[in-house]
């Protein structure tokens, strides 16, 4: 005997409740992933995997729950929380700091990852925009790091050159993770 299954269009959307937990799990898997920092000499950057579950979020919850949990998310660092890595000040000011660039980038990468990943996880596709989420991160991080250093070349130095081979691992794990579970997930939301 087969099972049926109904073709995406026919389901049902998801409640309100499913879209909001997902958007509060998508913040706090971001919340998890902050205190797992180590801290680099030469760098007020600390390697985390925080990119990681940027992408993650974005891709597995869609553009606009994706973007919605990162949002989410640097309220409640901003609003005092430890949301954010252990390392630096506390809530606003964090924002305003050498991380500030990269932590405000997120929801826009979050979106990204979510709308060119598409819905259908494809190799191709899940790629590009794991890569255009982690791209989209260091530019904020960078021009953050241009704004008080004053150097493009001291800001590239202290904030992307660190963390490249790193995020090329993130990049395999996110596509590795992404590929196979953006349907399934996107489809109940």
């Amino acid at each position: 005997m087969q099972a049926h299954t109904a073709p995406l269009s026919s389901r049902s959307p998801a409640t309100p409740a499913t879209r909001t937990l997902a958007v509060l799990l998508g913040a706090a898997l971001v919340a998890l992933a902050a205190q797992i920092a180590i801290p680099l000499p030469g760098t007020p950057v600390p390697l985390t995997l925080q990119p990681l579950a940027v992408l993650l979020v974005g891709g597995l919850v869609g553009p606009e729950l994706g973007a919605g949990a990162l949002l989410v998310y640097l309220a409640l660092g901003a609003a005092g929380l430890p949301v954010f890595t252990p390392y630096g000040l506390p809530g606003v000011a964090r924002l305003l700091g050498p991380t500030g660039g990269y932590l405000l980038a997120y929801p826009v990468a979050a979106f990204a990852v979510g709308k060119i990943g598409g819905d259908r996880g494809r190799w191709g596709r899940v790629t590009l925009a794991a890569l255009a989420g982690l791209v989209l991160i260091h530019v904020g991080g960078v021009a953050q790091l241009l704004l008080l250093t004053g150097s493009a070349t001291g800001a590239v130095r202290l904030g992307t050159l660190p963390f490249l081979l790193g995020d090329a691992l993130k990049l395999a794990v996110a596509v590795l993770i992404l590929k196979p579970t953006i349907a399934p997930v996107r489809a109940r939301l």
